[in-house]
């Protein structure tokens, strides 16, 4: 095993047992192999050379989800999610690696012109009819994989700055992500048209891709800080750099840990979007209009467990007039998305969010609310399953559709387009 691995952070574990009940795959199985101490024991164990690298023992590795929640809860402050990623690492020199499928995923999602060509390599097939014939005909796992996916919006071309018609003298930067800004582009159009209007100036730099996360957690951290030294090049300044998926918004807030003291400054600056409104006084001030329906809001791993702004977005949707909210509960744990495990274990994802759609169909919700882009694909295929086709927004869309019309920006599009 590598000097690399942190054996000193493992050590801090004094295996308590009280991250079990928070633990997804413990919960399932009752098996010590699958909670976070027992994982932790596994790591020690080949870290020490005390245990062999068995098929058994990969598994257990790999089917932990780094949610995170044992690390939330954990009194003794044990940074799972640093562990878990320097593991996958040390397999992956030891030659285990993801499947073929999701390292093809990765780097198409990495660079910018090839994000661009798999956008319009979807929206092709989408007209052309080849998505439909695999969502009907194609083999299973191809039609779990299609239906995965939205309806593909056409490319967006974003300006470099959005002023709004009254300026309050602030400023923003937006972090689009790769998935999100191929799947959710309204999500950013609403992002703007909402910052606008309590008279924050917007920035969109060039040059920024994705986050590095699908590299981190899945033992590639040279690529991973690779992609961290580019979002740091392209937002220069000091402003608040705002994230709309929470899982790429974790991800920059901790780029101290990526790319070391260089990243410090940059971590400071990111913020998840939902917290920044949460906390502007400016956004209670507006009249929203009316939307009477029943929501059900998630909030996912990476907001509860690695943000703590789980309630940011349940906040912000009060300001709704007539939207009878609920919140998920932390009890029903991770949906099964997180990041390419919905790729890498699909069996095992599905199952998660088999719970979460058995919930939300008992309670008639006719709109899901999450604030992670990953979280909406997999719960929408989810309920898909079942013959359930309602809204799964993010939060702010729903803001920002709900806007007065005197502070819509002309231009943008913050229509929501579903399969």
């Amino acid at each position: 095993m590598s000097a690399a691995f942190p054996l000193a952070d493992a050590d801090k574990c004094v295996k308590c047992a009280l991250c079990l009940p928070h633990c997804p795959t413990y919960r399932v199985s009752k098996d010590e192999g699958e909670s976070p101490r027992g994982r932790i024991s596994l790591m020690q164990g080949l870290a020490t050379g005390g245990l062999e690298l068995t098929p058994g023992l990969l598994t257990h590795i790999d089917q932990c989800l780094a949610c995170r929640a044992c690390e939330a809860v954990c009194p003794a402050e044990v940074p799972y999610g640093k562990l878990i990623d320097a593991m996958r690492y040390e397999l992956r020199q030891r030659g285990h690696d993801e499947p073929l499928h999701a390292r093809i995923f990765a780097f198409f999602m990495r660079g910018n012109g090839r994000r661009r060509f798999t956008h319009h390599l979807l929206r092709l097939s989408e007209s052309l009819g080849l998505t439909g014939l695999v969502l009907r005909s194609g083999p299973a796992p191809w039609r779990r994989l299609a239906r995965l996916l939205p309806m593909v919006p056409k490319p967006r071309r974003w300006q470099s700055v959005y002023e709004p018609r009254k300026k309050s003298g602030e400023r923003v930067s937006l972090f689009l992500g790769c998935v999100a800004d191929i799947s959710q582009p309204q999500v950013t159009a609403s992002a703007i048209a909402l910052l606008n209007a309590i008279g924050i100036e917007v920035h969109i730099p060039e040059g920024q891709g994705c986050c590095g996360a699908l590299d981190q957690h899945t033992g590639r951290p040279a690529k991973a800080r690779e992609l961290a030294r580019a979002s740091l090049a392209a937002f220069t300044g000091d402003e608040p750099v705002l994230g709309t998926a929470s899982g790429c918004t974790a991800s920059l807030v901790e780029y101290d840990q990526t790319v070391g003291t260089e990243g410090q400054a940059f971590a400071l600056r990111a913020q998840d979007i939902s917290a920044f409104l949460a906390h502007h006084s400016t956004v209670s001030k507006l009249e929203f209009k009316p939307w009477n329906t029943r929501a059900l809001v998630q909030a996912p791993c990476t907001q509860r467990n690695v943000l703590k702004s789980e309630k940011a977005g349940f906040d912000l949707l009060t300001l709704i007039p007539g939207l009878k909210l609920k919140p998920i509960p932390a009890s029903l744990g991770c949906c099964g998305a997180a990041g390419s495990y919905m790729l890498t274990e699909p069996e095992k994802a599905d199952a998660f969010a088999e719970t979460y759609a058995d919930f939300i169909q008992e309670q008639k919700a006719e709109v899901l609310f999450t604030s992670n882009v990953g979280c909406a694909m997999h719960l929408r295929a989810a309920l898909a399953r079942r013959g359930i086709r309602i809204p799964v927004l993010h939060p702010i869309e729903a803001l920002a559709q709900q806007l007065p019309d005197a502070l819509y920006v002309p231009g943008l599009d913050i229509t929501t387009r579903g399969r």
